[in-house]
């Protein structure tokens, strides 16, 4: 993915969804908002599920243009006509995601709050990183990603970054000016109206 001139959105499914039902959502938030990149998310290990829910998103992402990527299953995405992989052990299989894919798949990584990680993931071949909580959360050991790290990052590196976990209008607006990717998820699809809670934090980068 090539660095924007402004954030774009970068989309993450819920870790468990309905198939007869999500696809629809997706597709509505698809449709009123301009999104760049959707990550499928599935905490299952069920490759059957994964496989159906994978085709179901292929065919709403692609017939809009926008990249569909898969967290850590490369073969699977690889097998599903996918345009990538997200990976989530930090830099450890970039190099060697990057091998099996080849140079036109995207591969992403996960690189939570470390600046190291990140900086290997990059010159292992990531075409992004992926940083976050950008604030404290609930969720994991309770670290979060300094803003200064997204700061320095958009000085110095070059491969884009996206900013995810616990985002919010406000932590947004402050994340404009040094993010590539803001990584939408929870956010929105655990709301009643996921297209109007999108268009709050659309609102925010102004």
């Amino acid at each position: 993915m090539d660095t924007p001139e402004h954030p774009q959105l970068y989309l993450i499914t819920p870790p468990d969804f309905e198939l007869s039902s999500y696809p629809d959502v997706l597709a509505a938030v698809l449709d009123a908002h301009t999104v760049a990149c959707v990550r499928l998310t599935l905490a299952t290990r069920d490759e059957d599920r994964l496989s159906r829910a994978a085709d179901a998103l292929r065919e709403i992402t692609h017939s809009r243009d926008i990249a569909l990527v898969m967290s850590d299953h490369t073969v699977l995405s690889d097998r599903l006509g996918l345009d990538g992989v997200h990976l989530t052990d930090a830099a450890r299989s970039v190099r060697e995601t990057r091998k099996k894919l080849g140079d036109e798949a995207i591969v992403g990584s996960f690189c939570g709050t470390s600046r190291h990680d990140g900086m290997t993931a990059g010159e292992a071949g990531a075409d992004y990183v992926s940083l976050g909580p950008v604030q404290a959360s609930a969720l994991g050991d309770g670290s979060f990603v300094d803003m200064d790290l997204f700061k320095w990052w958009s000085e110095t590196i070059e491969v884009p970054v996206v900013a995810e976990g616990a985002l919010d209008e406000a932590m947004v607006r402050k994340l404009t000016p040094f993010t590539d990717f803001f990584g939408i998820g929870d956010e929105i699809w655990n709301t009643d109206d996921p297209v109007s809670a999108l268009s709050n934090l659309v609102k925010a980068i102004g």
